[in-house]
């Protein structure tokens, strides 16, 4: 459907040039203004193949302002041609540019504003009814669970990149830092992956908040602009979007929400890997990385054995489970 409205944007602001050309005397114009608007059209193109892209439909909105802009300048040539029959051409032509780039900037921006937060919602006039519309952090885009969420059908909708976050996303694969520049590398991998996943449709937009400072302060302005879902995985800005009224899906949180419930008194069976913080302890983990703490589990080092499960503590950081050695194992 995006790209639909992309070359049927493109045809309409070819065709609007061409038609207003043939208003103009000669046979000079009837080339120049559609080549000018065709150089345009490759500009924008080649600015999208680069990584400068807005939802698709921004740019119909921002064909059907620069179609408004040529009707008003063809009734607007016709005063002119009558009160100024020698220059009238050439003042029509810089009108024509004028009105042509006002056209596209307000329609490319109330594009971006309601058409795709209109035409993303669910059925019904609720202002919290919920969109499909999800925003991509950068931390959720580097922790590279999100491809294989969408796999499982879990995730599905447009998928947001602002462009902020694919400038912090290079800035960090240029890093000095070998860790940080091979983190952000797989974030820009992440991105490569999903853009070619058949059930999500990523999109990339410039819209920006010159005036807010933090990165995260940006997403939950975007966020409510568009009414749509931040997704992450970081606790600190789940919290602050959440105060504010921001939705907000915390892979995390799906993460704990899909482990296998264990229960007091449950037998399991785990290898202890390493020594605790407590003298004594010893540390497991359940193949769903969940931390097992073993009471006098620090003799059992590098050991299988079987388990009692005694307490689960739930923390923002994911589920703990304390237990003792059954009777017997060794």
């Amino acid at each position: 459907m995006g790209l639909i409205l992309k070359i049927l944007s493109a045809c309409v602001v070819f065709y609007g040039a061409y038609a207003f050309s043939r208003t103009l005397p000669g046979h000079l114009w009837a080339y120049v203004i559609p080549s000018a608007a065709l150089l345009i059209l490759v500009a924008i193109f080649l600015k999208e193949r680069l990584g400068y892209r807005r939802i698709a439909k921004s740019y119909f909105g921002a064909s059907i302002g620069v179609l408004i802009g040529f009707v008003i300048t063809a009734f607007l040539s016709s005063v002119l041609k009558a009160i100024i029959p020698d220059g009238w051409m050439y003042l029509s032509l810089v009108v024509y540019v004028i009105l042509g780039y006002l056209g596209y900037s307000v329609g490319m921006e109330k594009g971006g504003l309601y058409g795709v937060e209109d035409t993303s919602r669910q059925v019904g006039d609720s202002q919290n009814a919920p969109c499909n519309i999800k925003i991509l952090d950068t931390s959720v885009i580097i922790d590279g669970r999100i491809p294989d969420i969408c796999d499982a059908g879990f995730i599905e909708g447009v998928l947001l990149v602002p462009q902020f976050i694919l400038n912090e996303l290079q800035h960090i694969a240029d890093a000095s830092d070998p860790l940080k520049r091979a983190r952000g590398r797989r974030g820009l991998d992440v991105l490569k992956r999903l853009k070619k996943h058949p059930h999500v449709e990523v999109e990339i937009t410039d819209r920006d908040f010159p005036r807010i400072k933090q990165v995260d302060s940006k997403l939950i302005a975007l966020a409510k602009e568009l009414g749509a879902t931040i997704l992450t995985n970081d606790y600190n800005l789940n919290k602050v979007a959440q105060i504010q009224g921001v939705n907000v899906l915390n892979i995390n949180q799906l993460a704990d929400a899909v482990k296998p419930i264990v229960l007091p008194g449950e037998s399991i069976k785990v290898s202890i890997t390493k020594e605790g913080r407590e003298k004594g302890q010893g540390v497991a983990y359940l193949e769903d990385g969940t931390m097992v703490v073993v009471e006098g589990g620090e003799l059992l080092l590098g050991k299988e054995v079987t388990v009692v499960v005694t307490s689960i503590l739930q923390t923002p950081a994911g589920r703990m489970i304390f237990a003792a050695p059954k009777n017997g194992s060794s």
